[in-house]
């Protein structure tokens, strides 16, 4: 049996907390599982392989999360076991923007002097922009997010 690369020492706090973690039912199946795996390495009785199995995971997802966790400065135990940031572009829509792009939806067009009686995606980002919103939006992004909150144009004329 291959020695454990990444020997997890858990104190009595660390690990009544990822206890903790693990029992309540509001926790992220993600974030139980990563718990699980710390618990059970801790106990050291177990190698990677046998701590995979009895998860039903890989032994990669195993070494991740021991050398995420013993390499970890941070103290706090569920901050410890959340993914680490992405990168990628910021948004360059506010979460307000997006609100007043929802109240915007929930208007009827006729109220703004358009002569339709429902949006479409196209009269609804020309006016998005008309008011001056946001700077820039494509049609297919205010339908995406329209999609994404079910918006229902036929429930604007009904009230």
């Amino acid at each position: 049996m291959r020695p454990i690369k990444y020997k997890i020492e858990l104190t009595a706090e660390e690990r009544e907390e990822l206890e903790r973690l693990v029992k309540k039912q509001s926790t992220a199946q993600n974030i139980a599982k990563r718990a699980r795996i710390i618990l059970m390495a801790d106990e050291s009785i177990k190698n990677n392989n046998e701590i995979a199995q009895v998860l039903g995971i890989v032994t990669q997802d195993i070494t991740k999360w021991t050398k995420r966790w013993v390499q970890s400065d941070i103290k706090d135990v569920e901050e410890r076991l959340k993914d680490k940031a992405r990168s990628g572009r910021p948004s360059r829509i506010t979460a307000e923007q997006w609100c007043n792009i929802m109240a915007l939806a929930c208007e009827t067009p006729e109220s703004y002097g358009v002569p339709i009686t429902h949006w479409s995606h196209s009269t609804l980002t020309n006016e998005i922009l008309k008011q001056g919103i946001v700077d820039e939006i494509s049609m297919s992004h205010v339908g995406d997010f329209l999609k994404k909150q079910n918006y229902n144009r036929t429930e604007v004329s009904i009230g």
